[in-house]
């Protein structure tokens, strides 16, 4: 059993996801997103919206370096990864980049955390910088499109956008971490939530206690 686990990870890992970070509040979803993924040994590329460098700046007093590969390094520091996994960063403005056409092959997409603005240009089938156009690629290729909403409280006009992206097929995980797990610190909240986006990938990279018919298994 555990073999063929082993071998289902290996082979989801095999094709790069990408993982895309908006301004929205809870940049530590990214993170620790990251931290797992590349300790996994999985192959990542990375696109963060023009807003996310005001937010590292706001949230953390940080200054997020806009080129690729100085961005490389920038984001291996923070999830403390300096060399597992395979790390592509893209620049937000950047609408030639690989993962800008569904000719290129992923098993999807992640954006994390996923800001209001975003949400609705995705409704709307707007595109104006490569982490909506990369988003969009995966609503009209079908892949798996997860977003990880982080706002609230939510007005008619939020709920109206995330049903309309629910209807096109993108699954829904708001940032709500749970108790039941026994959480003792903001990490282990945060994995939660984490975990709860990567499982729609079937990545089970994320060390977690997980329900089990009324008791937590590892």
């Amino acid at each position: 059993m555990t073999n063929r686990l082993n071998q289902a990870l290996n082979q989801a890992l095999s094709r790069p996801l990408i993982l895309g970070v908006t301004g929205a509040s809870g940049l530590i979803y990214a993170v620790r997103a990251l931290k797992h993924l590349l300790n996994a040994g999985a192959a990542v590329d990375v696109v963060a919206s023009k807003s996310t460098a005001m937010v590292w700046l706001a949230e953390q007093g940080i200054r997020m370096p806009l080129e690729p590969e100085q961005q490389s390094a920038f984001w291996r520091e923070q999830a403390e990864v300096p060399e597992n996994g395979t790390l592509t960063c893209h620049a937000w403005g950047n609408v030639g980049a690989t993962i800008a056409s569904g000719s290129f092959r992923t098993q999807g997409m992640v954006i994390m955390p996923c800001s209001m603005s975003t949400v609705g240009k995705l409704a709307s089938g707007l595109s104006g910088d490569l982490l909506e156009r990369a988003a969009d690629v995966q609503i009209k290729e079908g892949r798996k499109l997860v977003i990880v909403p982080r706002e609230t409280p939510l007005s008619l006009i939020h709920l109206r956008n995330l049903t309309a992206l629910a209807e096109a097929g993108v699954r829904i995980v708001p940032a709500i971490p749970a108790w039941y797990h026994q959480p003792q610190t903001i990490d282990d909240l945060v994995d939660f939530v984490v975990a709860r986006a990567l499982d729609q990938f079937e990545l089970d990279c994320v060390p977690l206690r997980r329900w089990d018919g009324g008791e937590l298994r590892p």
